[in-house]
């Protein structure tokens, strides 16, 4: 498995713990990678700093998420499913260098990992329509010809 997937998993499991312990996040930090002394300095920085965006702009993750999951609530997905999207839309917002199709196709891959087969089609769906929204936002390049 590779840097970048460890890390995205860990991410997961820190906003499941999150999610479902009512932990504060210096609270999941603590407990989370006191049990995880072995992981590398670079899967732990990478997973930290997915976290950190997701808790950080979570109001703003989760306003995505619902507007795109029609007929969904936040509170009516599976933990599991509700948390890989956070990981992802945040990756999505904090590393608009990363091509989209890899950050779905990490999602996607940790979703049928971690969840169910319906669940991966659900937040390929979810994300696809997130990240054409966030892209057709970006600032298209003038031509300056």
């Amino acid at each position: 498995m590779g840097t970048r997937r460890k890390s995205r998993e860990l991410a997961l499991q820190m906003l499941f713990q999150s999610d479902m312990g009512r932990q504060s996040s210096d609270e999941v930090r603590r407990t989370f990678w006191a049990e995880r002394n072995a992981v590398a300095a670079d899967v732990r920085s990478f997973a930290e700093d997915l976290f950190r965006v997701a808790v950080d702009r979570l109001t703003e993750i989760d306003a995505l998420i619902v507007r795109h999951a029609e007929h969904w609530r936040m509170d009516r997905m599976a933990a599991v499913d509700r948390n890989i999207l956070r990981q992802s839309v945040a990756e999505l917002l904090a590393y608009p260098d990363t091509p989209r199709a890899v950050i779905i196709n990490e999602a996607l891959e940790i979703a049928r990992k971690f969840s169910s087969p319906e669940s991966v089609n659900f937040i390929n769906g979810v994300l696809d329509s997130i990240g054409r929204e966030l892209e057709n936002a970006k600032p298209q390049a003038q031509d300056h010809r």
